[in-house]
């Protein structure tokens, strides 16, 4: 087992008390009083003696929080989800009732005392907001307040990780941050020589789903794209479908995923063959009411740096998100894509709410002492593919999520056991005008044009309702999901599905994965190149005379495999060249990762890559996004990988190609804390175990 130096000490926010502090709480106390007033005024319901009884009843609220709280979240642990969502919706009305029930010369009804409580909700957050401005983070002091689980540690002398997947960014975006003192937390980690910053090349596909594949279960195999078409299943697979992301895990799980040892997965699309999961996409309504997921929602709920200012704060980011768009179209900023209402709202509950949320599990998590936990924080990933990589709320994006991994620095000092924070992204991402901008056309409407023929095209991004529909099923039981989250629900699949069905029932699909397109003709035995020549003889020349357009690839008759440009081709198996190569505009690695792509047996007929600039490093992307990922050229394939120093000799001298190889670093490093002893490695035949408890 490596010998690892002790980590810096770090101040202890819960007990460590200064003058700024007493003056942050008693301005908290003031304004809260005052919001109470507030509430005195516009309630008609509510009335008070004087402002000395509203500071009163401010006070015998704060005390019956912290009485009433732990109670509460013990017994929606054991009633369930329905008195988890009645408490987080009243449980600090209960509060703000009982201490105005308390104090003489205030009274109330229960639903004024209810419409108060969120009055002071709101005022106290951003009273807060305002009050702790580059000082410790409140919510943190609340994590740490919590309580230490009653369980015993088992085998506390083996150390603890936490990888932490920053999704979508990029190590140049990342280098420069740091350099530019973006990041005040990884830029101390990194200066300090206490973390090393390494970059990792990802596959073709850039995406999620095949990253995490790689990373969590040590497996590119089965995804080719974010979508395509299954030829086994006769129908498109969406990698971010609960049904389709448990058909991608059961094809390659056996037992031994990064997460196999008292791991525990969050807000993931795989489980890593995790123990336990939660907000997980292939485990979504598979097993639910466990108690341990009810207590940690449960705490989330109740507690006022919970879900009251997680709603408060995702309000305030919906308001901010139309400012910011409007602010684009006014500036006449390009590249740029239409930023909607629907939009806002997937921010909003993705970047404030599930970033809380998933904050306060991990504490939960690192209190109990789980040996290995991989979360992924979408916050950049979805912003950048609305806003550019290099935006102003992209930067203060990556910046929030810096202020994260501060708040987890401190819950590791406090935790039971001795954790690493391991910080990885999935990919990077790569920006510029949309295909369709480009050139005019839609990639579907220009295969109809040659081809002659009808065909389906599936071009809606997806990845974030995706990530909406995952949090709706985390948060309300399969019986409740049509009554608590029915709306919400309904439209996620409705976008999840868009055109799935359509391609299924056309023979010709082309489906957009970023600036990577997909050609399907729906036929259980793939079509080679020269099948494609003989039946639709325009369909190459016209792509690769196409200037929105870089390069395809596909496999001869003979199952050699060929990527095709404008002025030439390259045999991908012996690197042959014939007139000028299509992928030299794409790096040296081109024609690996092309090749690795193209003889899967779920690729396409063809892939279409688009074009890269050459100056400026712009793609073209086949959906309506600025920033994409998912085939090559720019940043989507120069992924990032942060690591404490003690395990930085553990990493290869060379280039780690692939999320599968860097799944065998993250493993190593598990191995050298004292964890996995006794279990093998990934390769043997898979298990008949059974799937890990869904919590939710």
């Amino acid at each position: 087992m490596v010998s690892l130096p002790e980590p810096a000490a770090l101040p202890d926010p819960r007990f460590r008390i200064r003058l700024g502090d007493l003056v942050r709480l008693f301005t908290g106390w003031l304004v809260t009083s005052l919001a109470l007033v507030v509430a005195d005024v516009v309630l008609p319901g509510m009335s008070m003696d004087s402002f000395v009884v509203c500071l009163a009843a401010t006070t015998v609220a704060a005390v019956l929080g912290l009485l009433f709280r732990p109670l509460l979240v013990l017994v929606t642990a054991r009633v369930g989800w329905v008195a988890v969502v009645v408490a987080g919706l009243g449980g600090q009305a209960l509060v703000v009732f009982s201490s105005i029930w308390l104090v003489p010369g205030i009274t109330s009804t229960f639903w004024s005392a209810f419409l108060a409580s969120w009055i002071v909700a709101a005022v106290g957050t951003g009273a807060a907001w305002i009050g702790s401005a580059g000082t410790d983070d409140t919510f943190t002091a609340a994590l740490l307040r919590r309580r230490p689980a009653n369980e015993p540690l088992v085998e506390p002398d083996i150390d603890g990780v936490v990888f932490v997947q920053l999704d979508g960014v990029s190590f140049p975006v990342l280098q420069w941050a740091i350099q530019a003192g973006a990041v005040p937390t990884m830029r101390r980690w990194v200066t300090s020589g206490a973390y090393l910053l390494r970059e990792w090349t990802a596959q073709l596909p850039c995406t999620t789903p095949a990253s995490q594949l790689g990373i969590l279960h040590g497996t590119l195999a089965g995804v080719p794209a974010f979508r395509w078409y299954d030829r086994a299943l006769g129908r498109v697979v969406i990698a971010n479908r609960p049904e389709d992301a448990e058909v991608i895990e059961r094809r390659v799980a056996n037992g031994t995923g990064l997460l196999a040892d008292d791991g525990f997965g969050l807000g993931n699309l795989f489980t890593g063959d995790a123990s336990r999961v939660m907000l997980t996409v292939s485990r979504a309504g598979v097993v639910r009411d466990s108690a341990t997921a009810r207590r940690s929602l449960g705490r989330f709920l109740v507690n006022p740096h919970g879900f009251a200012r997680g709603l408060v704060r995702t309000v305030a980011e919906f308001g901010k998100e139309r400012w910011q768009a409007a602010r684009q179209d006014r500036l006449d900023i390009v590249p740029r894509v239409r930023r909607g209402w629907t939009f806002a709202c997937l921010r909003a509950a993705t970047n404030v709410l599930q970033r809380d949320l998933n904050t306060a599990v991990i504490a939960d998590e690192m209190r109990k002492g789980t040996k290995s936990i991989y979360v992924d924080y979408v916050d950049y990933d979805e912003i950048a593919h609305h806003a550019g990589i290099f935006r102003p709320e992209s930067l203060a994006a990556l910046d929030g999520l810096d202020r994260v991994l501060g708040t987890l620095e401190r819950l590791a000092a406090q935790a039971p056991r001795r954790y690493h924070i391991v910080v990885l992204s999935d990919h990077g991402q790569s920006q510029g005008k949309t295909f369709r901008d480009r050139s005019g056309i839609e990639l579907g409407e220009l295969c109809t044009r040659l081809m002659g023929q009808g065909v389906a095209s599936l071009g809606t991004p997806v990845e974030g309702w995706g990530r909406v529909r995952s949090l709706a099923h985390g948060l309300v039981s399969t019986h409740l999901a049509g009554l608590v989250a029915g709306r919400a629900e309904q439209v996620s699949i409705r976008r999840l599905d868009e055109g799935a069905g359509a391609a299924d029932r056309e023979g010709v699909s082309i489906l957009g994965s970023g600036n990577l397109g997909l050609l399907y003709v729906h036929n259980p035995v793939r079509l080679s190149l020269d099948d494609l020549e003989a039946r639709w003889p325009r369909l190459l020349p016209g792509l690769c005379a196409e200037k929105g357009i870089g390069f395809v690839a596909g496999v001869d008759d003979d199952h050699v495999p060929w990527a095709i440009g404008a002025t030439g081709r390259v045999r991908l198996d012996t690197g042959a060249v014939s007139g000028e190569s299509p992928l030299a505009p794409y790096g040296p690695h081109a024609s690996r990762v092309v090749r690795q792509a193209v003889l899967m047996a779920e690729a396409p007929d063809l892939y279409i890559n688009s074009a890269v600039d050459d100056l400026t490093l712009d793609v073209a992307a086949f959906e309506p996004l600025v920033g994409a990922h998912g085939g090559l050229g720019g940043w989507q394939d120069r992924a990032v990988l942060l690591t404490p120093a003690g395990l930085a000799h553990l990493l290869p001298a060379g280039q780690i190609a692939g999320a599968d190889r860097l799944h065998e670093v993250l493993v190593a490093m598990l191995r050298s804390l004292g964890q996995r002893q006794g279990m093998p490695d990934n390769g043997r035949a898979p298990t008949t175990s059974p799937p890990p408890e869904a919590t939710p």
